[in-house]
């Protein structure tokens, strides 16, 4: 009996040697790099240049663009690219257009002084979060187009872990840069996160190298029910002048059918859906903007930081994300998800405990690995059952629509953190960090529900 479980946790284990799996971890690795750069170790290079910790709160709203990106999505589902189109397809086309862009704001962001010129610092991290939320709508209708629905969670956890090796690089990597860069000078130099981020540019060629060799996903060849309809009522009205007949199907398929799709699938429980999408990780969402001013508020150097949060902590969610991927695979999506929630709002009460044992390396291994090792628990499996949502007609639209509305309000609230901090300090805020992951657990037991209920 043993032997035969150690047999099956093999088999399990096998899915992660699958080709498109092998692909979604170097395009986990292009979408993880920029976004480290926009918060974690901007937010460090701010804080270095004397920024307020208010303004590096206000700085966050940069990642709204991750939560309105389904407004533009159904361009990147529909709208050939010229040029581009013909010799690369529709996915790989949108996907090089995105990551030239997030290497020309990366260029410009190392250019630039935010002790001198915070407000072009702004629209420049503002143009890496269009291109790198553009890049996230892209990767994600290719992963669901590219695989079958068993291979999902699978290929979820690699480009997890992927995106936490991106987060080593542009996290510890850019620290570390930016602390070789400066030398023997101390305090604040400008000079040295220059260096880290014409680096961090650099290796966005990881990204640009894939998107150039992997092959284009077929894309289905029989039009949508809803779609059909539009294709029917553009026959009956040629008579209308053809500009005008074109533009109200392109509206119709493009804007309307995705959203419409979801709806008629679901019904009112897709309210229900929704509200856990746009909640279930608002507790580190909250938490995350203030995780390192606290580190440098109790006195930990970059070094520190680096080596305990930016690889060791990292490395932990590396972890969490592989076994997610095989304890969903192996007991159900919906558990996993519950679980994940659970251990993500549990773990931000270390970070209260950790307020009162101060400068404390031992300390700071154990709350980052313990929250980063439920963190990648929660994601791949919040990450499989976003892609069992959408309808492979509109992936890119409807993914689009459910991780935008995964950051839209905790984003929102994660901006007055830094107020939050300065109000009632750090205990408190993080106590209250954990208390929001409580009607989570409500959803997640409700949307288990009628999950199981449609599949009898």
């Amino acid at each position: 009996m043993f032997s035969q479980h150690i047999k099956t946790g093999w088999q399990a284990l096998e899915v992660y040697r699958h080709p498109k799996a092998i692909v979604l971890l170097f395009l986990g690795f292009s979408a993880g790099l920029p976004l480290m750069l926009l918060f974690s170790s901007l937010s460090f290079w701010l804080r270095e240049a004397d920024v307020s910790r208010a303004t590096i709160g206000f700085f966050s709203w940069i990642g709204l663009a991750y939560s309105i990106k389904w407004i533009w999505s159904p361009l990147v589902d529909k709208l050939p690219l010229p040029i581009l189109r013909p010799l690369l397809g529709r996915r790989r086309s949108w996907l090089l257009l995105s990551q030239a862009g997030i290497v020309t704001g990366l260029v410009g962001m190392a250019f630039t002084d935010p002790a001198q010129n915070l407000e072009r610092m702004a629209l420049l991290a503002v143009l890496v979060a269009f291109c790198s939320a553009t890049q996230d709508i892209v990767i994600d209708a290719y992963r669901i187009d590219t695989a079958e629905q068993k291979l999902q969670a699978a290929l979820a956890a690699t480009y997890m872990t992927g995106y936490r090796i991106a987060m080593i690089v542009a996290g510890a990597g850019a620290l570390v840069v930016a602390g070789f860069a400066a030398g023997d000078q101390t305090g604040y130099v400008p000079q040295a996160w220059m260096v880290a981020y014409l680096t961090m540019a650099a290796l966005m060629g990881i990204g640009i190298v894939t998107t150039l060799i992997i092959s284009e996903p077929a894309k289905p060849t029989a039009p949508p029910v809803l779609e059909q309809r539009a294709i029917n009522w553009m026959a009956n009205n040629a008579h209308l002048p053809t500009p005008v007949v074109k533009l109200a199907g392109w509206i119709y398929g493009s804007l309307i059918c995705p959203f419409a799709d979801f709806i008629l699938r679901y019904r009112w429980q897709a309210l229900l859906l929704l509200v856990l999408i746009g909640t279930y990780r608002i507790s580190d969402i909250v938490l995350g903007i203030m995780a390192n001013p606290f580190y440098v508020d109790l006195g930990f150097t970059k070094q520190e930081v680096a080596a305990v949060s930016k690889v060791y902590g990292v490395i932990m969610t590396l972890a969490g994300a592989g076994l997610g991927g095989v304890l969903a695979t192996r007991f159900g999506i919906m558990r996993m998800l519950f679980a994940g929630a659970l251990l993500s709002a549990l773990t931000n009460l270390l970070f209260a405990a950790m307020t009162y044992a101060g400068h404390d390396i031992l300390w700071l291994t154990a709350v980052i690995s313990l929250d980063n090792l439920s963190g990648g628990i929660a994601t791949s499996a919040f990450i499989a059952w976003l892609s069992s949502l959408t309808n492979v007609n509109y992936s890119a639209t409807q993914y689009a629509l459910f991780s935008s509305m995964m950051l839209l309000f905790p984003k929102f609230l994660a901006g007055f953190s830094g107020v939050a901090v300065d109000s009632i300090g750090y205990p408190q805020f993080f106590i209250m960090t954990a208390l929001l992951g409580v009607p989570v657990l409500v959803l997640v037991w409700l949307a288990s529900k009628y999950m199981n209920s449609k599949t009898d």
